[in-house]
């Protein structure tokens, strides 16, 4: 069974930087993308970015461009989002995400939410002065 555990969120002033976490366990295929999805209030879940566990390819929403960075830690199963310049409308609770690279690949697909087959329990994230 697909485990996704997140972690490092919290209170953030705009401005400021912070860095989430992802554990990943019970993985079955050799490879996923794994991506960061956030939920503002009020709005749909989005996909952040994605980060294939393959080749380290990543894909990121137009919205986040240059303040987010995903990568893999020294452990297979980690995975962080770096987040830069944070501002008040990345306030928001992020997910885990991810999915067999056999289902395909793509930035079409990596983008997009419902391609994503677990997702984590989620970490708020709130960026307020």
């Amino acid at each position: 069974q697909v485990q996704l555990v997140e972690s490092g969120g919290g209170l953030v002033q705009p401005g400021g930087s912070l860095r989430l976490s992802c554990t990943a366990s019970g993985f079955t295929e050799p490879y996923y993308a794994i991506a960061w999805l956030r939920q503002a209030p009020g709005k749909e879940r989005e996909v952040v970015s994605s980060i294939s566990s393959r080749d380290g390819s990543t894909y990121y929403a137009d919205s986040v461009k240059g303040r987010f960075a995903t990568s893999r830690g020294n452990a297979k199963n980690t995975v962080y989002l770096q987040i830069y310049s944070l501002k008040l409308e990345d306030t928001a609770v992020y997910y885990c995400a991810a999915t067999p690279l056999s289902k395909g690949d793509g930035e079409l697909l990596r983008l997009w939410e419902p391609w994503y087959d677990y997702r984590g329990q989620g970490t708020q994230v709130t960026v307020s002065a």
